[in-house]
Formats: C-alpha cells, structure tokens, sequence
C-alpha cells in the first residue's frame, strides 16, 4: 500500500466518523455543554493514552514542557485554540439539536469562507476577485442548503431553526479563529494540540455541565464515552496521520465525506431526506469550497495586461 493510499483511506474513514457525530450527540439525551464537557473528558483520556504510548509526552516540568514546544507563544496558542475548539462543538451540537444532522452539519462547512475573511480583516491579507466571487457562490448555496423561505421567516417552520442556522455559522466562525490560531502554533505535535484543546474544554465547561442531570442518561453514557474515544481520539489520530501523508488538493476533496457521510445518517436513522432545493445548493457549496482551498481561478473577466504599445485612435 502506498503512502497516498494509505493516506487517503486514513483521511475517508476519519471523515465517515465525522459523519456519524450528530447521531451520538442526539442519543446521548445531553445538552450541548454536557455533551462537550465528557466529550472533552473522554478526548482527553483517549488522546493523552495515545501520546502517552507514542512518546509524545514529557515529564510535567519546564524542561518537559520545551521538548513538547509548550512553552511561551505556543501554550498560549494552543490554549487559546482549545477555547475556540470547545465553543465550536458547542455552537454545532446546538445547531444539531435545532435544526438537523444534515442541514447542520452542511452550514457548518463554510469553515473556509471565515478563515478567508478573517484573514483579511486580522492579518490583512488581501481578498482577491476568485475569492469574492467563491463566497457569493457559497452564500448562494447557503441560502439554498437552509431551507429559509416564507414559513421559516414568519414562524411558521419548525421552532428555533433560524436560531439553529446561527449556531452552525457561529462553530463555522470559532472553527476559523481555532484554525487561524493553531496555523501559527510551531514545534508542537498535533495530537498534543489537540490533547491540549479537549483539556482546556474541562474546566471551560464545568461550571455549565449538568453533573446532577447527567446520573440519569443511562445507556446516553456509552454514546458520551464514544464521542471521546470515536470522534475526538481515533478520529484526531487517523486524520492528522493522514494530513502528513497526502497534497491539499485530495485532502480538500476528500473532507467533503464528512457532510455526505452526515446527510445520509440523518436520512437513514431520523428520516431527515433533503428537499430538491438543498440538494442543489450543496454542488455550489463544495465548488466554492474547494475553489477557495485550492486557489482555483472563476471565469472572471479581466483586464488586459499592457504589452507595451499604444493603440492608434
């Protein structure tokens, strides 16, 4: 087996986990912050076992400290990042609980158009035509993806879907400053990282965890353990090990699993099918995301380069 291919079918299953996310979140019968706070309880345990066997841990010390490359501007990023991370998941499972696995799981995925806005409203970073033209493509199929019409609008639909949308565009939006933040994070293994964000996310999220609530889940405890072990530990371990071994452009097309894996669980399990129209904003959204990842070029008219002559009027 190859290295890309070994890669790529590392990166499709940690995708198929991620599409399975939304069912355990609803059938652990938790609220969102209660959700996070054992997700988070459970990543740590799973992540940190795992680091722990790799050799990725040092002693608990200074000098331990700077072998990992947790020291200075780097902790502090990685801490910062872990509060986005956290509050990411809380805005997602939220939107999940509002509106739909698939319609959620969809918005959540204009992760890219924050980070391009972001980047120009932070660091300055120039927004080209493409990219502008890209972002009104998503918006379009955002709009369609959603389902808004007259009923939602009025009230009629179903109740807090507006508010659900929002969610999903606020964990897309903490998404893009958690990414922003961890870019620039040197030195540091992403496991650690990412064992570093699920430890932030415990004491984050105590003070709103239901403890006393959470007695009563029952079998909701297996779902809780799962979305540890599952979606925070092996998913983080398969996906950053497939990250090294692939080019951006097959990761770009390959994380598109995770939404189409997530429609088709909501599908099956909730009987949530989506409408003709969302069907046809999702093409506008995975163009316009991968147009944007990959720096790909829109027909655009432009304008003439000059070749040094005058034109005789």
């Amino acid at each position: 087996m190859t290295t890309h291919t070994k890669g790529t079918a590392e990166l499709t299953t940690a995708m198929a986990i991620s599409g399975t996310l939304g069912i355990f979140v609803v059938e652990s019968g938790a609220d969102p912050f209660t959700v996070v706070f054992f997700r988070c309880v459970f990543g740590a345990l799973a992540l940190g076992l795992y680091c722990l066997a790799r050799g990725y841990l040092k002693a608990p010390s200074a000098e331990g400290l700077r072998a990992m490359g947790l020291t200075g501007k780097a902790a502090g990023l990685a801490v910062l990042g872990g509060v986005f991370i956290v509050f990411n998941w809380v805005f997602l499972f939220d939107a999940i609980e509002r509106t739909s696995i698939g319609v959620a799981t969809v918005v959540y995925h204009t992760q890219p158009f924050y980070v391009v806005l972001l980047g120009a409203l932070l660091f300055r970073e120039r927004i080209t035509a493409d990219k502008t033209g890209w972002l009104v493509i998503a918006f379009g199929g955002l709009v369609l993806v959603s389902g808004i019409g007259p009923s939602a609008l009025t009230g009629g639909g179903r109740d807090g879907y507006l508010l659900g949308l929002g969610a999903a565009l606020l964990a897309a939006l903490f998404y893009a400053f958690a990414t922003l933040a961890i870019k620039r994070i040197e030195g540091v293994r992403p496991h650690v990282i990412a064992l570093v964000q699920a430890l932030v996310g415990i004491p984050l999220l105590l003070p709103f965890a239901d403890l006393a609530g959470s007695a009563d889940l029952g079998a909701g405890w297996a779902w809780l353990a799962g979305l540890g072990a599952i979606h925070t530990g092996l998913m983080y371990i398969l996906m950053y090990s497939a990250y090294q071994k692939l080019p951006l452009q097959r990761i770009a097309v390959l994380i598109f699993v995770y939404p189409a894996v997530a429609l088709l669980a909501d599908w099956a399990v909730y009987g949530h099918a989506i409408t003709l129209t969302q069907l046809l904003g999702l093409p506008l959204i995975a163009a316009a995301t991968l147009g944007v990842t990959l720096g790909r070029r829109l027909p655009l008219p432009r304008a003439r380069k000059n070749k040094g002559y005058v034109k005789a009027c």
